[in-house]
């Protein structure tokens, strides 16, 4: 809408000046056209930025959704090779996403003390002792390829410069 009103105000502008050609142009007509154009030259500018924005959310949208999957893959991968028990399964799951014993007893109908004795199998399936280290196994499984130089087949740079 921007775009037509802007070519419409410019296109008023060079008739103006057309027509003042014979008795010689003033600035008015000069200044519409000249605003017409930063108009339009805005409404471009606005539209490729637009543009721009859109595309870095669907790059984003994608990268997140390749993380979801990822992370899923993962908790799926090392629920089958702890053996879990599908109940275990679902209380390692609320364990990852945050909740608390008593949220996870709620959600799933059971006592806390099932839910603590589950956790404390699921945790000895994993090998950590409590629910951050649980989550930490995850976060590490999936940033391991931005490992910190000298960890994990990176080198220091004094090592590299021997």
């Amino acid at each position: 809408m921007q775009g037509i009103a802007a070519l419409y105000f410019l296109g008023d502008g060079i008739d103006d000046i057309a027509a003042q050609m014979r008795s010689g142009i003033g600035v008015e007509p000069i200044m519409e056209c000249i605003i017409a154009i930063a108009l339009l030259a805005g409404t471009i500018l606005g539209a490729r930025y637009t543009q721009r924005l859109l595309a870095d959310a669907r790059r984003s949208e994608q990268a997140l959704g390749m993380a979801r999957g990822a992370m899923a893959q993962l908790i799926e991968l090392r629920f089958a090779e702890w053996n879990l028990t599908r109940s275990e399964g679902e209380v390692a799951l609320f364990a990852i996403k945050g909740s608390t014993i008593p949220d996870i007893a709620r959600l799933r109908g059971s006592a806390e003390g099932t839910v603590r004795s589950q956790l404390s199998q699921v945790y000895a399936k994993a090998g950590v002792a409590n629910q951050t280290m649980l989550l930490a196994l995850f976060i590490d499984d999936l940033i391991d390829p931005l490992a910190m130089p000298g960890e994990r087949g990176f080198t220091d740079s004094k090592q590299q410069s021997v």
